[in-house]
């Protein structure tokens, strides 16, 4: 039987199996996949748990999205939930080619544009030029501002970050094929080793992305092996998500600053990493080189898309003097997608090529 009119008719499938119904979008380059529909409820009481629930549970879904065919392994993802706190208006986990994550700033961007179009959160009032999207993330409460015009998005999005700090500066690290080297730790929703490429013998302009993934990657290693992470308010949080190889330009200037972060299982980034931006800030902060709302220009070495990005106001973390994080970056769509799964398909969660 032929479908309505603007309904698409889906090819042979398993029924017992919904469809995932999905919106495509990215930010700077860097994919993010929001599910629309088909993913069975998440459960448990709070957002940590209700990660914890998907991967022990649901982890399937995951895969079918991110790996191929359907994905690829830089596809990146993004499951809405409902949240426990009273403030957001809506609770997202963020799904990658290894796991979960705490925090994504481009997907927070992507995210901001798609609940106020989506009917997500209120209408903003006539007349409004931005509205504020609450977005319970893992790592906490993230509130992004999003420029629009007649209740409906337009521009850029910005987002304060969670409190933003340095972890440690200036560890020496023994990373395999490339000796000593100094790298510091900083967190903005999720913990980054930051290393200037220079001290590697690369480039993160011109060195090939794979060299830079492989760099990367060693020092992402050698840093779980020799230092320990820990994060004051949930060892949930407490894990290194991935190391961003830099230009060395720490000290503020009015030109970008170029970076690439290599996460997860060897994901490239093709954004300026909004999280990572936000620990960039912390860290550059901390060492006296920016001050409160100066805005620095992030550059994605993969793309040369660009992120900004300012500390606007000091809070502590714990014991750590840390700060909030403005990050300001475009989003766009780009499509929509329903994934089927067939009962006789032995590649139907799907596969990644190393």
């Amino acid at each position: 039987m032929a479908s309505p009119p603007g309904v698409p008719r889906l090819p042979p499938h398993d029924t017992r199996t919904p469809a995932l119904s999905v919106v495509d979008m990215h930010t700077g380059g860097e994919p993010l996949r929001i599910v629309l529909a088909g993913c069975p409820e998440v459960v448990g009481p709070t957002l940590l748990a209700k990660q914890r629930y998907m991967r022990q549970h649901l982890d399937h879904v995951r895969r079918r999205l991110m790996f191929e065919p359907r994905g690829h392994r830089d596809m990146y993802g993004a499951v809405l939930v409902p949240s426990e706190l009273p403030d957001a208006h809506l609770g997202v986990l963020f799904l990658h080619n290894e796991g979960y994550s705490s925090m994504c700033g481009h997907a927070v961007l992507a995210l901001g544009r798609f609940a106020l179009d989506f009917g997500l959160v209120p209408a903003p009032p006539a007349g409004a030029r931005e509205a504020l999207v609450n977005i319970h993330c893992p790592c906490g409460l993230v509130a992004a501002f999003v420029e629009c015009e007649g209740g409906r998005s337009g521009g850029p999005v910005r987002f304060h970050s969670v409190p933003a700090f340095a972890l440690a500066t200036d560890l020496l690290v023994d990373v395999p094929g490339h000796g000593k080297v100094v790298v510091d730790i900083a967190y903005g929703g999720a913990f980054y080793a930051f290393v200037s490429a220079e001290k590697l013998g690369l480039d993160v302009c011109s060195t090939k992305t794979r060299d830079l993934m492989d760099a990367a990657s060693a020092v992402t290693e050698a840093v779980k092996a020799q230092f320990k992470i820990n994060h004051p308010d949930s060892e949930d949080l407490a894990f290194l998500y991935g190391t961003i190889l830099t230009d060395g330009k720490d000290a503020y200037s009015e030109e970008p600053t170029t970076n690439i972060c290599v996460f997860a299982d060897e994901q490239v980034d093709r954004s300026p990493t909004g999280s990572g931006v936000t620990a960039r800030i912390a860290l550059q902060y901390y060492k006296g080189l920016l001050e409160l709302n100066q805005t620095r220009a992030f550059k994605s070495s993969a793309t040369g898309s660009v992120f900004t990005g300012k500390a606007v106001r000091e809070v502590k973390c714990g014991d750590f003097k840390a700060v909030i994080v403005e990050v300001s970056g475009q989003a766009h769509y780009t499509g929509t997608a329903n994934f089927i799964v067939e009962d006789d398909d032995p590649l139907r969660d799907g596969f990644l090529l190393k």
